[in-house]
């Protein structure tokens, strides 16, 4: 049995319209990294390779059309389209297995289309929802980086083109990967292969356990990274004195030199003490304190800072935007304020009806409506209640997202000392943030979809974590991180290989994740270097006028003095 020319029509009802044109565009992907030696066998062939790729990217395309309709669009506006089914048992297909020979598609807990495959004759079927690739030869699901690449540029494609979630009436902005011109693969030749070895262990310089583990998370962090071994901010060219942005740049190229010794950040730590009278000392601190006052040093001393729409790494990485609802419950008056943040402390709570406290939990009890303790003046009705109830929801979700659990109680009401909560928290590996947002929390339908854009632009990934051991007058910060596909702990100048189960084990103390899709927009030239562009034309206009008006002065005198000849 071939595959017919319309099979896309045939396989999914009629709808060519739903799957882009551009499709057919993405590049075929030229690595062959492929575990299964059938695939590579069908690959070989001349005449197979295109009629293979089209029809994966055709099945994929499918349901990634599907699944962002599903949570874009308001279920009133969705058109009404029959869902394919079995061809055998004729039951409703959620989740479509697809031969790649033909217009066949089967359920896979019946058995109906690795049957098929087994009767025609046909090698290979796909998973439209996750892109995995079975071959009946092999009986199991095989691996290859190509479809890999087809998978993630085809779903891509299909967001890009539905998605109108940052500029209103326009697309997102496609992505484009970087291809350096002749230029850059010159200046490519010449330059040193830096080790990507990147874990290095961090000496303790007397309690400064709370300073390696938040510097830990600066190195495992995937945009800091990027940011600072791409040479973003140079030491050696830079002005500033007590730079904490020189400090960073220096740490990223110890830790990924190819020394495997522990480093000491003795430098970092003697520009702390500079420029941070309240981390100065060799007293044990707090890790998120220190983590808040390194993002601000590290704002202060950055390209591109300003009060007003910053563009610094620090702000690019981490600022995201929380907004405060106060309703007055005597007239039904809302007032909204939206503030920046950083990060998100969270308080241990008892939860409730909950059986343990999550992450997941922490954040539903963050952005749930709650009665003010204080005396609210209404700016509509003018008058003092305490009839009012504030609600928080995240406006603007970051690059990345740290957390804080809120572990040590300074009590101020009673003589009783400070204590720590050692209250276990479960936190998971990757969170989708949507629900937590400004649209999903005012939004009481939940028959209808709340925010705009596909689920994957709300996904986070888990990078690190940092743990509290002991108590508070004598504890000590460990940390976890990721590097590559691999855990490994974290205890000062001590690095060991670990476990993502013994990481989500951990009593965490803060928790960073990294959002898996990035939004993008279109390059723009940051508002400081428009200016200093201006500034430089500015001051050649000048130069020209002076330089003309003393070019006038001296034919002016060169005519006296020949008049006067």
């Amino acid at each position: 049995m071939s595959t017919p020319n319309n099979a896309r029509d045939i396989l999914f009802g009629g709808e060519p319209s739903q799957i882009p044109d551009t499709l057919t565009t993405i590049p075929l992907g030229e690595g062959l990294d492929i575990t299964c030696t059938h695939v590579s066998k069908a690959l070989a062939d001349p005449s197979r390779p295109t009629e293979l790729k089209t029809k994966y990217k055709t099945v994929v395309g499918w349901y990634a059309c599907k699944a962002e309709q599903a949570v874009s669009q308001p279920l009133a506006k969705r058109r009404r389209t029959a869902a394919p089914t079995c061809d055998i048992c004729h039951l409703t297909l959620p989740r479509p297995f697809v031969c790649l020979s033909c217009s066949f598609a089967g359920c896979w807990t019946g058995g109906h289309i690795t049957s098929h495959l087994a009767g025609f004759g046909h090698p290979f079927c796909v998973d439209t929802k996750s892109g995995s690739l079975f071959c009946l030869e092999c009986d199991d699901f095989v691996y290859g980086a190509m479809f890999e690449d087809l998978y993630l540029s085809t779903t891509l494609m299909v967001e890009e083109n539905q998605t109108r979630f940052q500029v209103s009436k326009r697309i997102r902005e496609p992505y484009q990967p970087w291809i350096p011109n002749n230029e850059e693969a010159t200046s490519l030749k010449n330059t040193t292969v830096v080790p990507c070895q990147g874990c290095r262990g961090l000496l303790n310089l007397g309690q400064t356990c709370f300073l390696n583990v938040i510097l830990q998370s600066f190195i495992h962090n995937p945009l800091l990274r990027n940011y600072f071994l791409g040479d973003r901010h140079n030491s050696r060219l830079c002005k500033h004195t007590d730079c904490t942005c020189c400090e960073m740049d220096s740490l990223f190229t110890e830790i990924y030199s190819s020394s495997t010794t522990p480093f000491g950040p003795t430098s970092f730590l003697s520009t702390t003490w500079k420029v941070s009278a309240e981390m100065s000392g060799y007293a044990q601190q707090d890790a998120h304190e220190f983590f808040i006052t390194a993002l601000n040093q590290i704002h202060g001393t950055c390209r591109g800072s300003t009060n007003i729409s910053c563009n610094c790494v620090v702000h690019q990485t981490f600022a995201g935007q929380l907004q405060s609802e106060v309703t007055c419950e005597r007239c039904g008056n809302v007032t909204r304020t939206v503030d920046p943040m950083l990060d998100i402390s969270l308080e241990l709570r008892d939860p409730g009806m909950e059986k343990e406290i999550t992450l997941a939990g922490c954040l539903r009890r963050y952005t749930k409506p709650e009665k003010l303790g204080r005396e609210y003046s209404c700016t509509k009705c003018a008058k003092a209640t305490h009839e009012a109830v504030r609600r928080l929801s995240i406006r603007k979700l970051p690059p990345v997202l740290s957390f804080q659990f809120k572990r040590f109680e300074h009590k101020t009401v009673s003589k009783g000392a400070p204590q720590k909560i050692d209250t276990p928290v479960r936190f998971p590996v990757a969170i989708n943030m949507a629900p937590y947002t400004t649209l999903a929390v005012s939004n009481s339908d939940e028959t209808i979809s709340t925010h705009p854009g596909p689920d994957t632009m709300y996904e986070y990934d888990l990078f690190a974590v940092i743990n509290h051991e002991g108590q508070m007058e004598n504890g000590h910060y460990t940390n976890f991180a990721r590097f590559q596909d691999e855990w490994y702990r974290f205890d000062d100048e001590k690095v060991t290989l670990s476990s993502l189960g013994t990481c989500l084990n951990s009593n965490a103390y803060m928790c960073f994740y990294v959002k898996r899709h990035l939004d993008y927009k279109p390059y723009m030239k940051p508002t400081y270097r428009v200016a200093r562009e201006n500034d430089i034309v500015r001051e050649q206009e000048q130069e020209k006028m002076r330089e003309l008006a003393r070019m006038k002065e001296v034919d002016d005198a060169l005519m006296a003095t020949i008049g006067g000849d």
